[in-house]
């Protein structure tokens, strides 16, 4: 009787300890995980970021559509200026305030040529489709958008945010730690995922992942 009874006691000593192990490298586990998950997904809202802006520069205002995105990346091209000589003292000196006024009178050179976007913006293997797809969830895209806001300065500016949810990128994990963490970061920065830009203030494009 004693025998059986140790023998007990040593299994339900080795099961609390497992227990007490698997609650410890439970959220470990997790957070491994998720650091992992949102380290891909930083570098894609990054790049998305790269090509929304250049868009702007080309076309004066942000795009809502990824299809819009992807084929100005893969058709459009960026100008590129070679700049030949700069003001001098002694061009101010001689009345030519400005390189305008210098490129007139042949003292200096602005050359402009045309570089295809890609080129310009991503490595040579960039793979363009993958841009609107949340990283490890090919079917799953990034919800992206784009406006125009007043600031506070009642000026009117163009605005995009692209995003995912964390319930979207870490619905394959504990329920409980993922609705844990978006307690947390609906507290610091007010969305329960990761986004980069706002179409409700201007922010200069900020992912709510930077400071």
């Amino acid at each position: 009787m004693k025998t059986a009874l140790n023998i007990l006691f040593s299994v339900i000593i080795v099961v609390l300890t497992y227990l007490l192990v698997q609650s410890i490298m439970k959220p470990i586990r997790f957070n491994k995980e998720k650091d992992t998950r949102e380290a891909a997904i930083k570098e894609r809202l990054i790049d998305i970021r790269t090509a929304q802006e250049a868009f702007k520069s080309v076309k004066g205002y942000y795009t809502g559509s990824f299809d819009t995105l992807l084929t100005f990346l893969r058709t459009d091209s960026l100008p590129l200026v070679f700049k030949r000589g700069s003001l001098t003292d002694d061009m101010i000196a001689q009345g030519i305030t400005t390189e305008k006024e210098a490129v007139k009178k042949g003292l200096i050179s602005r050359d402009t040529s045309y570089v295809p976007v890609l080129d310009s913006l991503f490595y040579k293997d960039f793979t363009v489709d993958d841009l609107r797809y949340v990283p490890g969830m090919k079917d799953t895209e990034f919800q992206m958008s784009a406006g125009r806001v007043m600031t506070t300065s009642m000026v009117m500016v163009n605005v995009f945010e692209a995003y995912v949810r964390n319930d979207v990128f870490l619905g394959d994990l504990d329920r409980q730690l993922v609705a844990n963490y978006n307690e947390q970061r609906t507290k610091i920065t007010g969305f329960p995922g990761m986004k980069v830009g706002d179409v409700k203030e201007p922010n200069n494009n900020a992912g709510n992942w930077e400071d």
